[in-house]
């Protein structure tokens, strides 16, 4: 039953007469203030355990963050003693990745050439897609067209007659559609398993919006996309539709307002990361063992692993400006926060950073040559990364995690690309997912072992029934066969191998570097 019928007493007097023994709660992140599809409703949920008092309760969701996980649990009234099952996050099958287009034809042309990507030919179709499109006009115009390409395709939005929204969604789960334009009313009970990619026109209000809907890609196992457009106009448009979206018109609470905003700047943070976007997502739902230590295939590692056709892995140049910022914050000594540690990078003169001694420090003016936004860029990389963390307090203070400590005084390897520099439209580069090129091997690389390295994958990859990139990426091997790491200690060094691919094939490449000494 929904939620919503608990505001029906009589409902209630059924419920009390049942004595149901467990009550389960589904996407339970609604109850939550703090998370990104609040429903009222939910609150009732609360009051009617206390009432009914079951044996047992099982909330769950795909989607929450600690602070919302900690929420659900109060306001159910469930003690901090109830155990967490925190698992699935990860989804290294998809190839996530995202692009900065403003032209709205633009924006048709990728989603058009991605849609004949992912599925091939209109007469023989390899699976579903589904293009979010944020407004009910622009998914009746976008529909309208990718119909007129050839694909069997549907709209789907509220604003359409309940008959013919339950039509498109049946047709598309049964695979009598190909392509399914809409706006984020659709997708819940949809688990059709070869959807081979989930477009983004615009991004949506939140991570944990993004990730609930991209995840409807690839859910049997096998590669698909997960592509995000973005653009100056969607910030606009987002903070619009936030300061608008009360009920009947009402301006909603501006602590409701500074919320929705904070999770959309999370998004933002996501957008721009220069770090691995899985780890990004698993970081920020708490997931820290599910790590990949980098998925190898995203669009991001692909410029790190110097897969991604024109675009640039870390150089050294690129290192010395990670490890430039790091200092910067260290140097900061956890007195100030974000802004001020920004200012102080960019050497600026004010009371406040004469107060606390930071224009004399040798950070200061580090990057005097590069815009304030640039600086604070790449600070908030750094921060998606782990290097850098951020105080709970009222006033945020900046400060380093142990694995930045490592990065900066260069015990390990920088995984971070800095923000590109400001270009002019013609030379913002196309994305690239495929046309990899060859690696050159790491110093000190045992070719031998490296092709036995492979064999053990295509075997591992074979028993899971996962591509081989799930396991890991070539350049991950080949680290392996350089640095022939003796423990697990020593393969979560290696770039590529988080806690979660070391615990699920970490012992079968130890064995095979043991078996070559």
């Amino acid at each position: 039953m929904a939620p919503e019928r608990l505001g029906n007493p009589a409902m209630v007097d059924e419920l009390r007469a049942l004595r149901p023994p467990l009550v389960a709660i589904d996407e339970a992140h609604c109850i939550s203030q703090w998370g990104h599809d609040f429903r009222p409703d939910y609150l009732r949920l609360g009051d009617l355990l206390r009432e009914l008092a079951p044996r047992r309760v099982l909330a769950c969701t795909a989607t929450a963050t600690p602070v919302v996980r900690d929420e659900i649990l109060a306001k159910l009234g469930l003690g901090d003693e109830t155990k967490q099952i925190l698992r699935g996050f990860a989804r290294p099958n998809l190839h996530l990745a995202t692009e900065e287009i403003d032209a709205k034809s633009a924006r048709k042309r990728v989603i058009f050439a991605t849609i004949d990507e992912a599925l091939g030919s209109p007469t023989a179709p390899q699976g579903g897609v589904i293009v979010y499109a944020g407004t009910r006009k622009k998914t009746d115009e976008l529909a309208t067209e990718v119909a007129g390409r050839g694909w069997r395709c549907g709209g789907y939005h509220a604003g359409m007659d309940p008959d013919e929204r339950t039509r498109v969604s049946r047709a598309f789960a049964d695979g009598e559609l190909d392509v399914v334009v809409a706006t984020n009313a659709f997708g819940m009970g949809i688990d059709r398993p070869d959807i081979r990619a989930v477009v983004h026109l615009s991004p949506p209000g939140s991570i944990e919006a993004y990730y609930q809907e991209v995840g409807r890609a690839g859910r049997d196992g096998k590669p698909a996309l997960g592509l995000l457009m973005s653009g100056a106009s969607d910030l606009a448009l987002r903070r619009f539709l936030i300061e608008n979206g009360g009920r009947e018109g009402d301006r909603p609470p501006q602590e409701r307002i500074d919320q929705q905003w904070g999770l959309f700047r999370d998004l933002l943070r996501y957008v721009e990361a220069g770090s691995c976007r899985h780890d990004f997502i698993l970081r920020y739902f708490g997931d820290e063992h599910e790590l990949l230590g980098g998925c190898g295939h995203c669009d991001v590692c692909e410029r790190l692993d110097g897969t991604g056709g024109e675009e640039r892995a870390v150089s050294e140049a690129d290192a010395v400006v990670v490890r430039k910022a790091l200092s910067g914050v260290a140097r900061a000594r956890r007195q100030v926060g974000f802004k001020k540690v920004a200012a102080m990078l960019h050497g600026d003169h004010d009371a406040s950073l004469s107060r606390w001694g930071l224009d004399r420090v040798s950070t200061h003016g580090l990057f005097s040559d590069k815009p304030v936004p640039w600086i604070e860029g790449l600070l908030r990389r750094l921060i998606s990364a782990g290097l850098v963390d951020i105080t709970a307090d009222r006033y945020p203070i900046l400060l380093l995690t142990p694995a930045g400590v490592q990065v900066m005084k260069g015990a390990a390897p920088v995984r971070v690309l800095p923000p590109e520099p400001v270009r002019t439209k013609r030379e913002k580069r196309s994305r690239t997912r495929g046309a990899a090129t060859k690696r050159e091997a790491p110093p000190g690389m045992d070719s031998a072992l490296f092709e036995r390295l492979r064999e053990a994958r295509t075997e591992l990859a074979k028993e899971r029934g996962v591509p081989a990139y799930v396991v890991c990426h070539d350049r991950t091997l080949m680290e392996i066969a350089a640095d022939r790491p003796s423990d697990r200690a020593a393969l979560l060094n290696v770039s590529g191998m988080g806690p979660a691919r070391v615990e699920s094939y970490g012992d079968r490449f130890l064995e095979v570097v043991s078996a070559s000494v």
